[in-house]
């Protein structure tokens, strides 16, 4: 079968990457997706162990539509019956981009107008919409060619809900950006985790379940669970081989905050993803935090502006940056930041710069590589050289 993984922007090479490792074949890096195909077993896989996928589309429809009234027959030409019992509840997502479609709500209507209708044709009775939690959910994307795509919902709720916030305090990451963020750097959970901004905790607990090798579905439900042609077998046999892949991590991983309740809520989050043991984190300011001796790796993402106070942001910056110097030699340490003035003040030369998006706000993604002793000294002679 087809499948789209939506993503956000910036991960969709390390979304590829990851569909590449489960086994997808034909993969195509799309503009906020990727493409891939696969068997009933990938599919399975990917909603189970996907980290950086927002949900997983299958396509059971295409065609090209003129007008509102050439959707309505479109869809009523299709058997609904395949995909959807009359006990079942159902709803439908709809987005265009076609100037023929300007209003995403009424395509949604005209959807489930087409699915009632063709039900009450064939049965005398039509299944119930349930927007929150369906059964089943469709979705219909007319593009600038004004090509209609029908796909089924694999996940259901968006892969990014793993299950383990409790409660997300101030502006939290997405589990989805956090986790690509991991990727991004490459890490492989061979040296020491740092978070010292770490709010509520979402880049400590990927950062865990990468290193422990714990699928980030494993402790919930999925939409595919509901469709006709499931497999509980093959479902089974997934989640039990995926358990028995669970190992300790080698490296700390460790966290600091300086409010009292965002560590409270960091820690319920830990809890709630069963990662006690894994991770640890204390309340300090970052000017007071002590990493493990280097080499590690530092993400973090600190404020974008200071509302409360009367510290500067750019002063703010440059003391992560004098911090970074002082006490994280060895590490490499990668900063996402929405204030694209302050990040310059952090003081260091990044190796590299990346553009992502947490939210609706557009971020850079820095790394800075906090070299020791002699690699310092011969780099600057390097550079003096050069």
């Amino acid at each position: 079968m087809e499948m789209l993984v939506k993503t956000l922007a910036g991960l969709e090479e390390v979304l590829a990457d990851e569909l590449k490792e489960l086994g997808g074949k034909d993969i195509q890096v799309l503009k906020r997706a990727v493409s891939c195909s696969g068997n009933q077993e990938l599919l399975y896989k990917a909603n189970l162990w996907l980290r950086c996928g927002l949900r997983i589309l299958v396509p059971i429809a295409s065609f090209e539509v003129q007008d509102e009234n050439d959707l309505y027959h479109q869809l009523r030409g299709i058997n609904w019956l395949k995909h959807l019992h009359l006990h079942q509840t159902f709803a439908i997502d709809a987005n265009s981009q076609s100037s023929r479609f300007r209003h995403n709500h009424f395509l949604a209507l005209k959807t489930k107008d087409a699915i009632a209708d063709w039900f009450r044709d064939q049965k005398g009775r039509r299944p119930s919409v349930n927007p929150k939690q369906p059964d089943i959910r469709f979705h219909l994307h007319i593009d600038n060619r004004h090509q209609a795509s029908l796909m089924l919902d694999s996940s259901g709720d968006g892969l990014h809900r793993r299950g383990y916030r409790t409660t997300g305090g101030a502006a939290p990451l997405n589990e989805v950006l956090a986790a690509g963020m991991i990727r991004l750097t490459k890490w492989q959970g061979d040296t020491p985790f740092v978070d010292f901004m770490c709010g509520s905790g979402t880049l400590l607990i990927e950062a865990a379940m990468m290193a422990a090798q714990i699928p980030p579905g494993i402790h919930r439900n999925f939409s595919f669970e509901n469709w006709q042609d499931f497999d509980a077998g093959l479902w089974k046999k997934i989640k039990a081989e995926a358990r028995q892949k669970k190992r300790p991590p080698q490296q700390p991983i460790l966290g600091g905050d300086n409010h009292f309740k965002a560590v409270r809520i960091c820690e319920n989050n830990i809890s709630a993803a069963r990662l006690d043991p894994y991770i640890r984190v204390k309340r300090a300011a970052f000017h007071q935090f002590l990493p493990p001796e280097g080499p590690g790796i530092l993400i973090s993402n600190p404020p974008y502006d200071l509302r409360l106070g009367t510290q500067d942001i750019n002063q703010f910056y440059r003391e992560i940056g004098d911090k970074l110097k002082q006490d994280f030699a060895g590490y490499e340490a990668w900063l996402i930041s929405g204030n694209m003035d302050a990040i310059k003040s952090v003081g260091l030369r990044p190796s590299r710069k990346l553009h992502l998006m947490n939210g609706q706000i557009p971020c850079k993604f820095h790394k800075y590589e906090l070299y020791s002793g002699s690699k310092r000294v011969n780099r600057e002679e390097n550079e003096a050289a050069g």
